[in-house]
């Protein structure tokens, strides 16, 4: 697969076939996407593969937790919610995935299902949790070098036939993932990705999302043409 295809056809995958990825493929994937700049060359991340029985313990753990109520533990900064044309992206892929997966709005069982499977890691076999040195905690490059290595991850991970899906959901209920996991204090959780083999009959799957233009993202100075 050429890097064009890669970057055209990948898309985020949120049904996985329950087949085991191996080892190696993963380290295959980490290793190219430890590539990705990073300022300075910090290489501010750390890795957990988590896969099995420690997986279904942060399933378990997530799903209990959020169905009680408890409040949500992100350690990573949540920020404020979107707004303005950011929260019309955010509702227009999720009316695309609701119209995919035939979730009517009033179905209050169906949408409360769909968000869970965000919390049980889209039921994939493996789940990469992200995290960065505390001690770069007030660093403003870190998060940017983070989101840097995920996207070479997913893009590693599509040219050898498998999918993911960032997502914040699996790690809201951090002091599961943090005990499960076994993530060493000197580790900030920072996001999960959920990888595995594409289910392709899963509807959400083939779900596109939209992009802006050419002309909405780019200023270009000096050019003449």
């Amino acid at each position: 697969m050429n890097f064009d295809d890669v970057i055209l056809n990948r898309r985020s995958i949120r049904g996985y076939k329950p087949d085991p990825v191996p080892r190696a493929l993963i380290e295959e994937i980490i290793a190219l996407a430890m590539r990705a700049p990073s300022s300075m060359n910090t290489q501010p991340w750390s890795f957990y593969i988590i896969t099995g029985e420690p997986l279904d313990r942060i399933r378990a753990g997530n799903t209990e937790r959020n169905l009680a109520g408890v409040p949500h533990s992100r350690e990573f900064r949540t920020g404020e919610p979107f707004t303005g044309k950011h929260r019309d992206r955010q509702v227009g892929v999720a009316k695309q995935l609701f119209s995919a997966m035939g979730i009517a709005r009033e179905d209050k069982d169906m949408r409360q299902d769909w968000v869970l499977r965000g919390f049980r890691q889209f039921d994939a076999p493996v789940c990469v949790i992200v995290t960065y040195d505390r001690e770069l905690a007030s660093s403003d490059d870190t998060p940017f070098d983070c989101g840097a290595v995920a996207t070479a991850l997913v893009n590693a991970a599509w040219s050898r036939g498998l999918g993911t899906v960032i997502n914040s959901q699996g790690i809201m209920q951090s002091p599961v993932v943090r005990e499960h996991a076994g993530i060493a204090d000197d580790q900030i959780i920072m996001k999960s990705i959920a990888l595995g083999w594409p289910d392709e009959t899963f509807p959400a799957n083939a779900v596109v999302s939209e992009r802006k233009s050419i002309e909405e993202a780019t200023v270009f100075v000096g050019f003449v043409d």
